[in-house]
């Protein structure tokens, strides 16, 4: 756009499609006020529809197709591209889009700033040697970190060694308007073919991949239907999300003959109103930053039962909002899921103190005001 004095924000992520991370840029792009910064996103390999839910017509979305593996034969293409689109400011998320850094670096770009989202299936703990020493190599190139929850806060000061006063920590925030209980308890969800009057959902929603561990969601709701036969009345299954491990899951309660007491519909574009559909929500990743499915489940008025991961301990305020049980622990979970659907009244009141939690501490505004005071702020550092 010739003539506009707006600083120009690029963010780059790996891949542009469904997920926690891409939904808070997606957030932080329509809500941050359009007179303050232009955006433009980069994937380093795919864009996909997901972009439709940017709002704003003045985005631009690149896709470079990279083939696996490092990128420094990109270099000369990304090096063309910071020249060409003149960023203030770019911004990259987790270690697959950290390497562009360095032509960023030798491009000029006045600011640099990369952001930790969360943990990659081949580093749970962030014990990662490999991980912990590219990062570091990096480490020059950046002048400012985000990271998205205590946990990776800890991780970039006592793995890769970077100055705490060099890192912001910035919870995802939540929409709680487009997310918010229905007002006469769980609405009906389109196509599913339980009844919340009759009905105690339980529902998850996320990508069905290994590091997500649905297939333990399963586990834990056929355990808990052996361990209190009577909640073979009540007790339903929810699983919203399309990936491998959809028809793992479905096989596990096929093979324990309760598949007509669950739900797998794949990918919905609803959440929001399934989330008004259900009686309480449960997470059981193995790796997690700040899980932006556990604060929309919150923000609907959900207890939520999350496994002790990432920054899910900071969201979920046990015992007030919903209770923290051990990864990869089926029995734990199953445990929980009984305990909960057996007092009705705990769960809801569970539920909606999550949403004033949400309220208080998870509001898109906190974040936006957060992410636009250190863009502010190192421009005019780089200014000065």
């Amino acid at each position: 756009m010739h003539g506009d004095t707006r600083p120009l924000v690029l963010h780059v992520m790996y891949r542009f499609d469904t997920g926690g991370l891409e939904n808070g840029v997606v957030n932080l792009i329509n809500h941050m006020p359009a007179d303050a910064y232009r955006h433009a996103v980069l994937a380093l390999t795919e864009v996909t529809d997901f972009s439709q839910r940017v709002q704003r017509k003045d985005v631009e979305f690149i896709a470079l197709h990279k083939p696996p593996g490092h990128g420094i034969w990109q270099y000369p293409k990304l090096f063309k591209l910071f020249r060409r689109l003149r960023p203030h400011i770019v911004h990259s998320r987790n270690l697959a889009a950290l390497e562009v850094q360095v032509p960023a670096w030798a491009a000029g770009v006045p600011v640099r700033i990369h952001g930790e989202h969360g943990r990659d299936v081949g580093d749970l703990d962030g014990s990662n040697v490999t991980y912990q020493r590219m990062r570091r190599v990096y480490k020059p190139f950046v002048h400012r970190y985000i990271a998205l929850s205590r946990d990776l806060d800890d991780y970039l000061v006592q793995k890769v060694h970077v100055p705490q006063g060099k890192i912001t920590q910035a919870y995802n925030g939540v929409d709680t308007d487009r997310f918010r209980p229905a007002p006469d308890g769980p609405q009906t969800i389109a196509g599913c073919p339980f009844d919340p009057a009759q009905h105690w959902l339980l529902g998850t929603v996320g990508r069905m991949q290994t590091v997500k561990d649905q297939t333990l969601l399963a586990r834990a709701f056929v355990q808990a239907l052996q361990t209190d036969p009577s909640l073979k009345q009540r007790l339903r299954l929810v699983m919203v999300g399309e990936g491998p491990l959809r028809a793992k899951a479905q096989g596990i309660l096929e093979a324990a003959g309760v598949a007509d007491l669950a739900w797998l519909p794949g990918e919905r574009s609803d959440v929001a109103d399934v989330m008004r559909g259900l009686h309480a929500f449960a997470l059981p990743s193995l790796a997690e930053g700040i899980s932006n499915t556990i604060l929309e489940a919150m923000a609907s008025g959900l207890p939520v039962i999350a496994t002790a991961v990432g920054g899910n301990a900071d969201l979920v305020h046990q015992p007030d909002t919903g209770v923290v049980v051990p990864a990869a622990n089926v029995e734990a979970m199953a445990r929980e899921l009984v305990r909960l659907a057996n007092d009705p009244a705990r769960s809801l009141k569970m539920g909606q103190a999550g949403r004033q939690r949400v309220l208080d501490r998870f509001s898109m505004q906190a974040m936006i005001s957060t992410y636009q005071n250190v863009y502010d702020s190192q421009l005019r550092a780089s200014l000065s």
